[in-house]
This record gives C-alpha cells, structure tokens and sequence, in this order.
C-alpha cells in the first residue's frame, strides 16, 4: 500500500512539472463594458478538464489572483480569471477599491452580470469540460460567486475565502444548482454575525447543498500575506486558515467535479 501511495505521489508530481502553465490574457465583454481577464491552463495538456472561475478581491485583477489560477492550473483544472471592474479600473488604494466595490454592493443584477461574462468566457477554452463548471472568490470575489450561484449559474459549485455574505434578495437562493463552500475567519469584523446568522438562514431555507467552515482566530483577508499580521486591523493572514481552506477547496472540487 505504501508503495502504491508512493508511486502516486511521484506521478503526480511528475505530471505537475512537466506541466506548461499559461497566463493568456483575454478582452471579454459585458454588454459594451470591456472586461480584461486572463485564462490560466495548461498548455500541455490534451483531455477535457474542469473550469473554474475566479474572482478577485476589491483591488481588483492583481498578482494575487493570478496566484491563485496558477495553483488551480497545477491541480489540473483551467481557470478564468475574472475582471468584475472593467479593462484598466484597478483601484489604487482602499479608498478607492471601497467606492468601485460598492457600486456592484449596490447593483446585484450588474453584479450578477459581469461575473456571468466570466463564466460564458471561461465555456470557451477548447480544455473545458463545460459540464464541470465552479467559481471561487476572495472578500469581494467570495461574495460575487454566491451572487452568481444565486442567479441561477450552471455551476457545480461555488467557493467564498473570506468573502461577503448579505443578499438584498436571499430568496434568489431557491435559484441555486450547485453546492456552497464559505471559509470563514471566526473573527471577520467586516462580516457581522447578523450576516452570517441570515446567510446560514437562506441556505436552510431554499434547501441548499451548504457548508459554511470558521477558522477561530483568523479574521479578514486570511490567505492574503499582503494584509499583514495584526489582527486587531480587522485584516490579517493567518496561515493556518490559509492552509486549511485551501484544502478544504480541493477537498470540494474533487467532490463536485470527481477523480
């Protein structure tokens, strides 16, 4: 058994070297709104393979994200990386982010919109099985994924790290086809537990697949080093929570999507 675990391994490990990661930029748009996102896959492969979007914080596009696509790609998944804001709209300090966040806070259906460009660009790739879709979200990206499983999304599942939870229409939730994941910082100041209490609510309610895991002592922005490590600021890493939602991630693409 331990030889079998062993040579697994070392396959695995072969094949995710000789992997040819790409970063392709695409131009996508919503209505007549240009969306600058980026497909991430393998280029070597040759089979069909599950497609994930993801969706970024409220800085928009960054490093970060495409990070995360990196990652996903090893897994062996293709991801789209989604531009919510628009082609060259990155908010410069939180300030900013704040306002540009809030105009889709305030505007669900424009939301819902521009996330389900992602998902038609994403349909695609010549690599995606278009029957093993999900989406995942960090903070701003957490929450834009359970808008678009609230829409009523072709997705399998939907992932949320850190991400926002109030919905202005939580009976949009009986739209959901999919399974939920939110990964939670037990010590989020930003998502107060009236919010989590309702979401945990509206899942119940509409009968959804949910799972919903806090991370004690982790609080805001916890896969994000860049945040820091105070987390009196109400933002801060944590690496354990990084660690363990991330697989807890993996653990829930390999339920949805199968071996």
């Amino acid at each position: 058994m331990k030889t079998f675990v062993s040579l697994a391994a070392a396959i695995l490990f072969a094949s995710s070297a000789m992997a040819q990661f790409t970063l392709e930029p695409v131009d996508d748009k919503e209505g007549t709104t240009v969306l600058s996102g980026y497909f991430a896959y393998d280029a070597s492969a040759k089979d069909k393979r599950p497609g994930v979007v993801i969706v970024h914080d409220w800085m928009g596009v960054s490093d970060y994200v495409k990070m995360r696509a990196e990652q996903l790609v090893k897994l062996g998944y293709v991801a789209f990386v989604a531009d919510i804001y628009g082609k060259g709209v990155r908010p410069a300090n939180a300030q900013e982010a704040s306002a540009e966040a809030g105009k889709y806070k305030n505007n669900r259906p424009l939301l819902r919109a521009r996330v389900r460009a992602a998902l038609d660009e994403l349909k695609k790739h010549s690599q995606v099985d278009t029957k093993r879709l999900a989406a995942m979200g960090y903070c701003f990206g957490g929450g834009t994924v359970l808008e678009l499983a609230r829409s009523g999304a072709d997705v399998l599942g939907v992932v949320s790290f850190h991400g926002t939870l109030d919905s202005p229409t939580p009976e949009d939730a009986k739209n959901i086809k999919g399974k939920v994941l939110v990964l939670h910082g037990g010590d989020d100041p930003y998502v107060p537990a009236k919010d989590v209490m309702a979401f945990q609510d509206e899942m119940r309610k509409a009968g959804v697949d949910w799972q919903f895991v806090a991370y004690g002592g982790a609080v805001h922005a916890f896969t994000q080093k860049g945040a820091g490590n105070d987390n009196s600021k109400g933002a801060a890493y944590n690496e354990a929570a990084d660690k363990r939602s991330f697989k807890a991630m993996q653990a829930f693409f390999q339920e949805i999507f199968g071996s």
